[in-house]
């Protein structure tokens, strides 16, 4: 198995990262064939996503979130910024796994498919992602 860890920046505001390059440069560092790679994001308040981005979609999957997971004071987790306790619901409904097959070394996502993180937590503005390439 191939293991590496990458940081993202999310800064100070809710952010959907697409990660999709860092993974295909993963794949061509390792020199990767046919296998899976796996990614897993050690935080308690991000997930990973695998969605169309570009054409508004990072937008409306935030909204989505504020509809499901609002910013107020109606959470039991109290600490942090405001709404801080519907940052730990999020990996119930986004996994802080992502599991995608590789063929020939390529990623076999659709035509419109990337991966992303999915960070809402304005109090951690740096995360950590580890890729594994786990070879056929």
């Amino acid at each position: 198995m191939h293991t590496e860890q990458i940081r993202i920046q999310t800064g100070s505001q809710e952010q959907v990262s697409n990660l999709t390059n860092q993974c295909r440069d993963f794949l061509d560092r390792i020199e990767a064939s046919d296998g899976l790679l796996h990614l897993w994001v050690p935080h308690a308040t991000a997930g990973l996503a695998v969605i169309e981005t570009g054409s508004g979609s990072e937008a409306d999957l935030l909204a989505a979130l504020h509809e499901l997971l609002p910013a107020d004071d109606r959470w039991g987790h109290q600490h942090g910024s405001p709404g801080h306790g519907r940052c730990h619901i999020l990996p119930a409904l986004l996994p802080p796994y992502a599991t995608v097959p590789v063929f020939g070394g390529q990623l076999a996502l659709g035509t419109w498919q990337s991966i992303c993180l999915v960070d809402i937590n304005i109090d951690n503005p740096t995360r950590t992602v580890r890729l594994s390439f786990l070879p056929s």
